[in-house]
């Protein structure tokens, strides 16, 4: 019988790769020569909290080793945010240059910065070859440390083939937001002229030409001001398929509502699938199908974030595109809101006729666990909202079915929720699936 010793390396790296983490550390303590073939599934993901881990990681681990790293999390912040640092933003992008450099397999790769680094980080992503996650975030205020959006952008146009792209709390600059020059609540980024020009965007390093990388499929921006006017008028060169676009939170709701309805003016001939947490108030732009530029949107997601007060008016105003799928997510807290809004929403729709969403067949609700306990009582009452928005499905002749619902009595971390769902079928006129990858929007 053939021993481990005398497999070949592709079949030991091919066992290796179903092993479980504890079981690979296990393995490659038996000899070299499983230290070694154990190194490509040890080193495949790697999570750096702080820079200190960071500078540690740079001086222990070979070179070598790092080609196996296909998915990174990378932090350049100390660990103690508040302390004082004499290390400089060129130190810090030296330390990250270093480790890019030499991660030529690398697929997903996680940022998060205070603050901006300098511009010398840009240089190893035109040779990642391999990226197609690409996350960058600011764990620090903007006031204090803003992370540039001259910066952040010019990286991900550096990606030849990104096609997920994540940005959070990045900080406009006033090279193009001189409209926001004076205005005492909006941080603004100074100093940061020094970014090159890109070969494709040239200096026009603003956020909305982000929409000009032809590569790019998922779009998600959270946190960060989307005023630019650009938005509007820059040439879309990608096929989104998810985008995600949280509140600005110096700003005001129909600040907000503004620009996610400009953004989705741009880039929704391509969408199939939309998720939000907007109200959109735009009846006379989406609500007739000869005018939405949501021509091709199927599925429509309201986010537990969404206020319910304004639930059937923006499902109202949707109304002009061919919607299938209505799901909606919503916290413990919100459940009977919630069921009482979609009832108010199949009302009208049988007010309103054969035409008014005719080509709806499935209605799903989630409901994600508050994380501390619920009264007995509470629980009853969701329960029977849920049952009561099955019943009036029943009476308009729509099938529904409570796949699971139930309520924690324990209470849940908020990385860790807990999640039940029940969903409702709707028995309206079938309609034919378009032929090609589904396109999906998602707005916070």
């Amino acid at each position: 019988m053939a021993s481990w010793y005398s497999l070949p390396t592709e079949l030991k790296l091919a066992i290796i790769a179903q092993l479980a983490p504890l079981d690979v550390d296990a393995l490659a303590k038996t000899s070299q020569a499983s230290y070694h073939a154990c190194v490509p599934a040890r080193f495949r993901a790697i999570k750096l909290n702080d820079f200190h881990a960071l500078l540690r990681f740079l001086e222990n681990v070979p070179r070598s080793y790092c080609s196996s790293i296909e998915t990174l999390e990378l932090a350049t912040h100390d660990e103690d945010l508040f302390a004082p640092t004499h290390i400089t933003l060129r130190e810090r992008s030296d330390a990250v240059v270093a480790l890019l450099s030499a991660c030529s397999r690398l697929s997903s790769l996680v940022l998060r910065v205070s603050g901006s680094l300098d511009s010398t980080v840009i240089s190893p992503f035109p040779h990642l070859l391999n990226l197609k996650n690409l996350s960058i975030s600011n764990v620090s205020a903007e006031d204090s440390s803003p992370l540039s959006e001259r910066l952040v952008v010019a990286i991900a146009a550096s990606c030849h083939t990104l096609q997920e792209l994540s940005l959070d709390r990045v900080t406009r600059s006033e090279l193009h937001a001189p409209d926001l020059q004076g205005v005492p609540y909006i941080p603004l980024v100074r100093g940061d002229e020094n970014v090159p020009d890109h070969p494709l965007l040239g200096s026009d390093l603003r956020l909305p030409s982000l929409l000009r990388l032809s590569t790019l499929r998922k779009l998600t921006i959270r946190d960060t001001h989307l005023g630019d006017e650009h938005w509007s008028t820059t040439p879309v060169a990608c096929r989104l398929q998810v985008l995600d676009l949280g509140s600005y939170y110096h700003e005001n709701e129909d600040f907000n509502q503004s620009c996610t309805e400009r953004i989705m003016s741009a880039v929704g001939p391509t969408v199939d699938t939309f998720s939000l947490n907007t109200a959109v108030c735009n009846d006379r732009l989406f609500a007739k199908p000869s005018e939405t530029p949501l021509q091709k949107l199927r599925k429509l997601h309201i986010t537990p974030f969404f206020p319910v007060d304004s639930v059937v008016e923006t499902i109202s105003n949707l109304a002009g595109s061919p919607i299938e799928t209505l799901s909606m997510q919503c916290y413990e807290d919100d459940v009977v809101d919630v069921c009482n809004a979609l009832e108010e929403f199949l009302t009208v729709k049988l007010e309103r006729g054969s035409e008014f969403y005719n080509k709806l067949n499935r209605i799903n609700v989630s409901v994600t666990a508050a994380g501390y306990p619920a009264t007995e009582e509470e629980v009853d009452e969701r329960k029977i909202a849920a049952k009561k928005l099955q019943d009036f499905c029943r009476q308009l002749r729509l099938a529904g079915d409570v796949e699971s619902y139930g309520v924690p009595q324990r209470p849940v971390s908020s990385s860790r929720r807990a999640s039940m769902s029940f969903a409702v079928e709707v028995a309206t006129t079938t309609s034919v699936r378009p032929v090609g990858k589904a396109r999906s929007m998602t707005l916070y």
